[in-house]
């Protein structure tokens, strides 16, 4: 058992432990593919720990694990059989205390993922509720009769695409998945299930973990009357129109606040209070902030408009835009480009060029809110092609060719020799590397000029730079309409009065208006050019780069 050991003020540039989270940056792992110390392949939770220095060293400020639950990987771990264990493949739970503990005396901070809307089929409580519809717990998951027809209760369907019942042929009812079929949904209309994971949390959060990723934070809750759902029109969403749908009444009811706001009152009464991140895959800023509530609900909700948006400028500032008009004063936003269910951003975004991948995070690293880093993007990496043979990811062989989570999960390339330092020469990784020559941590460590030092450079202007952390955030090339034929294919915005950042995607060179006052610098240029040089009025910046200016300071080293 480890306790949280955080000061405030501290050397990280924390200001507010009631917020802490507010001044992080947040680093997610895929525990199976960071790093195996046992040799069977698969990272587990001492490679974790054997690698906190790089991450101490990177500069982040808190990792978020992927599910390290029992479970029997029916979705890698989406599909949890004990909440309140570790998988074996993992690690134990005393691995997990020592990660922690680890954690902690590098002033880093340790998010666990929590699975609220739906268990794995195996786990005990499902086993009890489908013995019989007398089950004591029968009532702790979705359990329907068949429509008139003898089909399913209603028009649901899986966000995995096809029906979202199964029937039951022993007790005659259909029970609801919104996922896999192996994934039965959890009935949260039902106070034992509240309380159950009240004890869940505390479980965790007593044990110096300092928070949650909440999967499917938006769906927990589902219509008590079952009702259909609208079908999806040319004007939704490009996601709803795949499934034939609009999830009114299976995702974002009124009464998932209430769980948050009983959980975030849970999360209040630790010191610092604990951190709810809300995986809230929603199309709209108006139902993202709502997630927020006054401070009472999450603390962070991603912004996938932001991660779905294409690497054009004009919409990805008309997504910073309307997310900074809809979130109220006491909201704070949240930007991720990657993750484990999507295509990483140096291919998705950025089709392998490099000068537009460190735009790219200069732009994460640089707006108003948190960010968070999926492993491997401090080093550029790209997508893995997993031949069809290799492929582990259900979702993904289902529905290949329109999806693919496996390209994005293989293994944390540390070292371009055999194994890559991932595991042990010559035994086969559970998904295979990429290019472990191109793309690798050591390589990139020892030059100065790599995409890793880039990384490591902006959080270290972002600890050193008040405006960084939390100055305002104003478009310039928007504002500044006069001379908006200047910024061409450029974006340029000001955080606070003393930071200005400017990043052009285009080919051609814009010089464009400096906006933040005197003895103003290139603190960090995304290709390490010119850094230290003083600007007068104006700053050129070619096609494919970026730079942050900071007055009246020197450049981060």
């Amino acid at each position: 058992m480890v306790t949280d050991t955080h000061d405030p003020g501290d050397e990280r540039g924390r200001t507010d432990e009631s917020h802490w989270w507010r001044n992080a940056v947040v680093y997610q792992i895929y525990p199976r593919s960071y790093a195996d110390t046992n040799g069977d392949g698969v990272g587990d939770l001492p490679g974790i720990t054997a690698h906190l220095d790089h991450l101490e060293w990177l500069g982040v400020d808190a990792i978020w694990c992927s599910p390290v639950s029992v479970s029997p990987n029916a979705d890698w771990g989406y599909d949890v059989a004990d909440y309140c264990d570790v998988d074996p493949a993992l690690g134990t739970l005393a691995d997990l205390d020592a990660f922690v503990a680890a954690a902690a005396t590098r002033g880093i901070r340790v998010l666990l993922d929590l699975v609220p809307n739906h268990t794995s089929i195996q786990h005990p409580w499902f086993v009890e509720s489908r013995a019989s519809r007398e089950s004591a717990k029968r009532d702790w998951y979705v359990w329907a009769d068949p429509a008139a027809d003898g089909g399913p209760p209603n028009n649901w369907v899986s966000t995995f695409l096809g029906p979202g019942w199964e029937l039951d042929a022993a007790t005659g009812q259909y029970f609801l998945h919104s996922f896999l079929p192996e994934q039965p949904d959890l009935n949260w209309w039902n106070e034992e299930v509240c309380a159950e994971f009240d004890r869940i949390l505390r479980f965790w959060f007593d044990r110096g973990v300092a928070g949650f990723r909440i999967d499917v934070a938006h769906m927990v809750v589902k219509d008590a009357l079952l009702r259909d759902n609208p079908s999806a029109t040319e004007r939704d969403h490009w996601m709803e129109q795949l499934r034939g749908q609009v999830q009114e009444f299976n995702s974002c009811r009124p009464e998932v606040h209430d769980v948050y706001r009983r959980w975030r009152a849970i999360a209040n009464t630790y010191d610092p209070p604990r951190l709810l991140l809300g995986e809230t895959h929603v199309f709209d800023v108006d139902a993202l902030a709502s997630f927020y509530g006054h401070d009472d609900e999450l603390g962070l909700a991603f912004n996938f408009m932001f991660m779905h948006d294409e690497f054009a400028l004009d919409r990805l500032r008309a997504t910073v835009a309307e997310t900074e008009a809809a979130l109220v004063a006491d909201a704070w936003p949240v930007w991720t480009m990657s993750n484990h269910d999507i295509s990483r951003f140096p291919t998705r975004w950025c089709n392998g060029d490099d000068a537009r991948a460190r735009c790219a995070l200069v732009l994460l690293l640089t707006l108003r809110g948190t960010p968070v880093l999926y492993y491997g993007d401090e080093l550029g990496l790209p997508d893995t092609v997993v031949p069809d043979a290799l492929l582990r990811d259900p979702v993904t062989i289902a529905y290949r060719g329109m999806i693919d989570r496996d390209a994005a999960r293989t293994p944390m390339p540390w070292t371009a020799a055999p194994g890559g330092g991932f595991t042990d020469p010559g035994v086969d990784p559970w998904l295979p590397f990429g290019d472990l020559a191109t793309h690798n941590v050591a390589d990139q460590r020892a030059d100065p000029g790599s995409t890793l030092h880039l990384v490591r450079a902006l959080l270290a202007l972002r600890r050193s730079t008040p405006d960084l952390r939390a100055g305002a955030y104003a478009d310039l090339s928007a504002d500044l309409s006069a001379e908006a034929d200047a910024w061409g294919d450029a974006w340029g915005f000001r955080r606070g009065d003393h930071v200005q950042v400017v990043l052009n995607v285009g080919t051609e060179a814009v010089t464009v208006p400096v906006a933040i006052g005197d003895g103003v610098v290139i603190a960090i240029a995304s290709d390490r050019v010119g850094e230290g040089d003083t600007v007068g009025d104006s700053v050129e910046v070619e096609g494919g780069r970026a730079v942050v200016l900071v007055a009246g300071v020197g450049p981060a080293h």
